[in-house]
């Protein structure tokens, strides 16, 4: 399979060859959904606490006798049938919302999004990937150039802190290892911008 190379201009200035098995699977959206909410689910931590009937602060006197009031039964006011009460089933910090997806299903998965945006042209490679300061201004008109200033990933080979601190201020625009390109931020973009060095990496993880 051939992948678009595209030059400083944005511009389709040859194709390089790229690898069936990662790039030209099959879309399988049952497991992206899955790999996706997966994803999402495991980054989520149990920050939120709500309190039971024994943590509430209220009396515990009975609110009026057993018998005899025409109302219905009531042991004390911290219940979860009343107002400001305790919760029956509360949420905990210890709460775990992790999905477990096998290696196998994950890097599947990651594939049959890469190979979509392949089939819908919004992954494009670049020879490389660079700014002369870390100038945010220089990183969008280099954007704008290549026509890709809506939303874009760009994954490039390994750290260049000129590059992210340029692209830190847009919004729309995410500078990732390859390492780091996760199935969420993969289907989120518009486009994908991959320089050649960082798609032999990606190759490598993925084989």
């Amino acid at each position: 399979m051939e992948l678009k190379l595209l030059n400083e201009q944005g511009q389709a200035a040859s194709n390089v060859a790229a690898s069936d098995a990662i790039f030209g699977r099959d879309y399988n959206e049952a497991l992206i959904h899955q790999v996706v909410v997966a994803f999402q689910a495991n980054a989520r931590s149990g920050n939120r606490k709500q309190k039971d009937r024994e943590e509430v602060k209220h009396t515990t006197k009975k609110p009026w006798r057993q018998k005899g009031t025409g109302r219905a039964r009531a042991g004390m006011s911290s219940s979860p049938l009343w107002r400001g009460g305790g919760r029956a089933f509360p949420n905990s910090p210890e709460e775990n919302f992790s999905h477990k997806v096998n290696k196998k299903m994950y890097r599947a998965g990651v594939c049959s999004i890469l190979s979509q945006l392949a089939r819908e042209d919004r992954l494009q490679v670049i020879d490389s990937m660079t700014v002369e300061a870390p100038k945010t201004k220089l990183l969008s008109a280099k954007l704008k150039t290549m026509g890709c200033s809506d939303s874009v990933l760009i994954i490039t080979e390994d750290f260049n802190e000129n590059l992210m601190l340029a692209a830190r201020n847009l919004a729309n625009v995410l500078v990732v290892e390859p390492r780091y390109a996760d199935p969420v931020s993969l289907v989120f973009y518009k486009k994908v911008l991959i320089t050649k060095p960082a798609l032999a990496k990606i190759e490598e993880m993925l084989a």
